[in-house]
C-alpha cells in the first residue's frame, strides 16, 4: 500500500511541477534559463527551511549573488558553471544539472568522508566460493556468523532469493548486512529486504509533500510503517555496516533497520539523502533534478545530512595492512556476544 500512495504522490507532483512551469515562459537566452532554474528550485525543492537552520540557506541572496555573473554573451560552458555553483549551495546529492557535456553536482557529502571500505578487503572475507542472489553476494564466515554484501539497491531482488539466503543462514548466530558503498536505488528493494526483519508492523517514518509553490507548503506528516514480509523472517541479532557512501534509498534502509529492536547500524554515518527526486527541463534542453518529497524517520526528523550509527568505528590502516575490516570485525564481536 504504502508504494502505491507514493506513485500517486510521485505522480502528483511530476504533473504539477510540469504545469506549474509551462504556464511562465522562459526564453532561451542565459539569464531566462537561469531564472527558470533558479524558481523550479524555488517552488519545488522540499529542505529550504532544515538548512537554513542547519548552515543559513538563503535562496534568494543565493539569486542575487550569482545573477550578477549571467551575461547575454556568455558560453553554454560558463552558463552551466555558473548554474551549477548555485545549485551546489543546496548541499544535495540529489540534486544535479544535466547537460550534453556535463552532470553538476554537490557530492561533499562523501567525498570528504573516509571511504571506511576497501574492495581488497571485501575479496579477502568473500573468498571465491561464495553465493549469489539478485543482488546480493553471501557466505558463510568461519565463526558461523552470515554475511551479505548488498552494493546497490539498484539489482532487484526477489521474494524466492531472500528466502532462499535466508534458510541458508538458518544456523548461524547472526548475520551481517554490508550496504558500505550502496548510492541507493530503488526503494521497492530497501523495504522488501527490511521487512524480512520485523514480526509487526512497525513506525518506521514520515512523509510530506508540495501543496504549493512556498516554501513552506506541505502537507501534514504522514506516517509510514514497515509491514512484515509474509515469508521467512529473520529472528536473530544483525548488522547493518555503513559508510558516508550510503545515500537515498539506502539510506532509508538504514532508517527502516535502525527502527528495529534487533539491529545495530555499525560503522559511519550515511550520507544522506532523505527526498524523493523529481526532474524538469529548462528552456535550453538542460535537465534538473531535485528534491521534491521530503522524508522523515520515526522521531520525526530529517535524515537528509546522514544517520548515525549505534556503533561508530572507522576502518583502521593497522587492520588493513594485515588482511582485516575493523568495521567486520567490530559486527562480528558483537554478534558473537
Amino acid at each position: 500500500m504504502r508504494n502505491v500512495v507514493l506513485f500517486f504522490i510521485s505522480l502528483f507532483i511530476a504533473i504539477s511541477l510540469h504545469s506549474c512551469i509551462d504556464e511562465e515562459e522562459f526564453d532561451d537566452t542565459p539569464l531566462g534559463n537561469f531564472e527558470a532554474l533558479w524558481k523550479i528550485i524555488d517552488e519545488h525543492y522540499c529542505f529550504f527551511d532544515f538548512k537554513n537552520d542547519w548552515y543559513g540557506l538563503d535562496w534568494q541572496a543565493e539569486h542575487d549573488l550569482y545573477v550578477k555573473r549571467i551575461s547575454s554573451k556568455m558560453s553554454d560552458a560558463q552558463l552551466f558553471e555558473v548554474m551549477g555553483s548555485m545549485l551546489s549551495q543546496l548541499y544535495d546529492g540529489h540534486v544535479n544539472l544535466t547537460a550534453a557535456h556535463d552532470m553538476a553536482r554537490n557530492w561533499q557529502w562523501f567525498e570528504n568522508a573516509p571511504t571506511n571500505y576497501s574492495d581488497t578487503l571485501e575479496r579477502i572475507y568473500l573468498g571465491t566460493d561464495y553465493k549469489i542472489a539478485a543482488g546480493m553476494k553471501y557466505k558463510i564466515l568461519d565463526d558461523n556468523i552470515g554475511y551479505i554484501r548488498y552494493a546497490s539497491f539498484l539489482d532487484g531482488v526477489g521474494s524466492g532469493n531472500l528466502t532462499e539466503v535466508l534458510s541458508y543462514f538458518m544456523l548461524c548466530r547472526g548475520l551481517i548486512i554490508d550496504i558500505r558503498g550502496n548510492g541507493g536505488g530503488n526503494l521497492t528493494n530497501a523495504e522488501k529486504l527490511a521487512s524480512r526483519f520485523t514480526n509487526e508492523r512497525t513506525l518506521v517514518g514520515y512523509i510530506q509533500h508540495k501543496t504549493g509553490p512556498g516554501h513552506n507548503d506541505f502537507s501534514e506528516m504522514e506516517p509510514r510503517y514497515l509491514d512484515p514480509a509474509a515469508s521467512l523472517r529473520w529472528q536473530k541479532p544483525v548488522c547493518v555496516l555503513t559508510n558516508r557512501h550510503v545515500f537515498s534509498a539506502a539510506n532509508e534502509f538504514t532508517m527502516y533497520m535502525k527502527a528495529l529492536p534487533h539491529v545495530a547500524i555499525v560503522g559511519d554515518y550515511t550520507g544522506g539523502g532523505a527526498g524523493l527526486p523529481f526532474s524538469s527541463s529548462l528552456p535550453n534542453g538542460w535537465v534538473v533534478r531535485f528534491s521534491a518529497v521530503p522524508m522523515y524517520d520515526a522521531e520525526q526528523k530529517s535524515t537528509e545530512f546522514g544517520i548515525a550509527p549505534h556503533v561508530y568505528v572507522k576502518l583502521l590502516d593497522k587492520d588493513v595492512q594485515r588482511g582485516k575490516d575493523t568495521i567486520i570485525e567490530t559486527a562480528r564481536k558483537i554478534l558473537s556476544q
